[in-house]
């Protein structure tokens, strides 16, 4: 008789125990993939939160502190803006969005406002020494990437704002906050003098809530004519992968730029760095309950499986088939049980992620393929692992002392 023969005849035969596995296994990759999908995307929805909050560290001049940034950011000390070029040409991993930036105070209208330079991303494409740094590309791990299906991004101009980083920006043209707009009534398109110099209005920008609504934004280099302050900045901000700045990303720029202040804003980096981790940390558990009970439950069946059969087992080796063939027909049919549990978990899995997923996280979940060959490998490695030794058993018995049993 031919093993697949064997195997299914096994599979059908016993089939209250065959079902028994194979729901445990089911029921477990369900679960796991399950919260794999939705906590993939609902990482991926707190971290693009998060990004528009703005940068997570700043590099600031030595005896400056987080307050006086907060404060005015315009103190008056400043640092080169070499130090963009040293950051964008270094092999430091985790740093995104590199914005530098000087502020003045100017008066326009009688009324005092803040003028922000700023570098457009055009700028730091242009730069020989900055190309191919991945400044403006998410790093792998960080949790964010550009484009994730089912995800509505922030709103454009206001992230961008509240990043400093923008796409083009020529050096006769401002941003200007709403607060600002609203009290010099400027709309899209109107010139706007600033220190003896007329620049066009190319965007109102949106309300934050923030002290970026009371600001005019202008090319970093145009800025720094106008003030005569030659090339420095106030800041430096960088939105960094928290999961490298928790690794050391703030202590690899200290090396970089020792004459300079680098501070973390804890605040959002903690709280990505806790969503991600309490995430990992739910997955690894149900992952340890499906082994257990899965594994269990698959050894369990295959052990009471060999003690009721073997004087089966002990007529098929007496009949000549080896100790090779008993353990290659228990293996395989653990390895079809794992299969289906596998296929079968991650489909159950990934409707219920698809459903629930959106009520549960409050954020659209799509179906994540990549997952069919996790939950595949890790039901096939349970049901083998389970069975070997059972199979192994099986494969040792001795046929004269089983056919003798009664």
């Amino acid at each position: 008789m031919r093993l697949r023969t064997l195997v299914w005849k096994e599979l059908f035969e016993r089939k209250n125990q065959v079902a028994t596995g194979f729901l445990a296994i089911l029921l477990g990759i369900t679960v796991i993939v399950a919260i794999k999908n939705t906590s993939f995307y609902s990482e991926k929805a707190v971290a693009r939160e998060l990004d528009a909050l703005g940068a997570n560290v700043l590099i600031l001049p030595k005896s400056v502190t987080l307050d006086d940034y907060y404060k005015a950011d315009m103190q008056a000390e400043e640092i080169p803006e070499e130090y963009v070029t040293r950051l964008a040409a270094s092999d430091i991993q985790g740093i995104d969005n590199l914005s530098p930036k000087l502020s003045v105070p100017v008066s326009v209208r009688d009324r005092q406002f803040t003028l922000t330079g700023i570098l457009p991303k055009n700028e730091f494409q242009a730069k020989a020494a900055w190309k191919g740094a991945g400044v403006f590309s998410r790093p792998q791990g960080c949790g964010v990437v550009a484009n994730v299906p089912g995800l509505t991004p922030s709103a454009p101009q206001e992230t961008l704002v509240r990043k400093r980083v923008i796409e083009t920006l020529e050096r006769n043209q401002v941003l200007v906050g709403a607060d600002a707009a609203s009290f010099l009534r400027l709309e899209e398109g109107d010139e706007l003098p600033v220190l003896g110099k007329t620049f066009s209005v190319t965007a109102i920008l949106p309300e934050t809530g923030t002290v970026d609504d009371s600001r005019i934004f202008a090319h970093l280099h145009a800025v720094q004519e106008l003030a005569g302050k030659g090339p420095v900045v106030n800041a430096i901000e960088i939105v960094g992968c928290c999961n490298e700045i928790s690794k050391g990303l703030t202590a690899n720029i200290n090396k970089l730029l020792p004459e300079a202040r680098v501070v973390t804003i804890r605040q959002v980096v903690d709280t990505q760095i806790k969503t991600n981790g309490m995430m990992s940390r739910l997955s690894m558990v149900f992952l340890a309950i499906i082994v257990l009970v899965g594994g269990a439950s698959i050894a369990n069946y295959m052990y009471a499986n060999v003690f009721e059969r073997r004087r089966e087992i002990g007529t098929l080796m007496a009949l000549g088939s080896g100790s090779g063939l008993v353990l290659k027909l228990f293996l395989l049919k653990a390895l079809l049980i794992g299969v289906g549990g596998g296929i079968g978990g991650y489909l159950v899995g990934t409707v219920l992620a698809v459903i629930l997923g959106p009520r549960l996280a409050g954020v659209p979940v799509l179906p994540m393929p990549t997952l069919l060959l996790w939950a595949m490998g890790i039901s096939v490695a349970i049901t083998l692992a389970a069975s070997y030794f059972p199979a192994r058993r099986a494969a040792r018995l001795d046929p004269s002392t089983t056919l003798q049993e009664t």
